[in-house]
């Protein structure tokens, strides 16, 4: 038997990187997923994946800016899975630039698919969350870099994720439902885009995790979620889990 056998789990951002491979460690634990995604056939993709673990899947195209389209895709989760117990918001547009150059119209993109896509998300599952559930934000290693240059942007729309998981936790504890992030470093798309766009920088980087490696987004990122969102992390909320080889740590 799976650690999640018979829960259901939402993941947005499925069809590609950190968010298929936190999918398909669930669903090797025995949990339905609803990967959602804003290219219909990456989540498809995704889904026959999935389903060779020998769970359901069902995709669902969502534009994680759009709150009709957010409100939909709860529905069509509820609808084919029967219900959600597992909610993770790892969709997000990602901006970059200093902060003389990155510009309003990407900021705003960072903000509403990142802290307002994570609050609607997570009032849309609320009332299915209630009474055992569990959701796990992500944050990233960039908002506690020394040296945040080019990166200030992206760190306060994900600080600000963090902000709102750790109130989630104070005000649905009493309700059952369990809140945390992860700030992961992963081989994800994102991560090979910057080691061939800026060599240099992420080489630097690299040299500083303690493991020597970036993690694999199923068995390195995914299990630790699957782990966290099951029975061995039921006393665990309100916290943020660093899935980096130890690269950085909270201050």
């Amino acid at each position: 038997m799976g650690l999640l056998d018979g829960k259901r789990a939402l993941v947005t951002g499925a069809g590609q990187g950190v968010g298929r491979g936190i999918s398909l460690a669930l669903a090797h634990e025995g949990c339905a997923i609803a990967a959602a995604g804003r290219t219909l056939s990456k989540v498809e993709d995704a889904c026959r994946e999935i389903e060779g673990r020998g769970v359901r899947a069902t995709p669902i195209r969502c534009d994680v800016t759009v709150a009709e389209d957010i409100a939909a895709c709860v529905e069509r989760t509820v609808a084919a899975l029967g219900g959600i117990d597992i909610l993770v918001n790892n969709a997000q547009i990602v901006p970059l630039g200093t902060l003389l150059e990155v510009s309003e119209e990407n900021f705003d993109a960072g903000w509403k698919s990142g802290p307002l896509a994570t609050l609607r998300f997570m009032r849309a599952c609320y009332p299915h969350l209630r009474g055992g559930g569990s959701i796990v934000n992500l944050g990233t290693g960039a908002s506690i870099r020394p040296d945040p240059v080019g990166y200030g942007a992206y760190a306060a729309v994900k600080e600000a994720i963090r902000a709102l998981t750790r109130a989630a936790a104070f005000e649905w504890g009493p309700d059952g439902i369990r809140v945390n992030a992860i700030i992961p470093l992963a081989t994800s798309p994102g991560l090979e885009h910057w080691i061939a766009t800026r060599p240099e920088e992420s080489k630097a980087f690299l040299a500083t995790v303690p493991l020597g490696r970036a993690g694999d987004c199923e068995t390195d990122i995914g299990r630790a979620v699957a782990m966290l969102v099951g029975p061995y992390g039921s006393y665990i909320t309100g916290s943020t889990l660093m899935l980096d080889g130890g690269q950085a740590y909270l201050r």
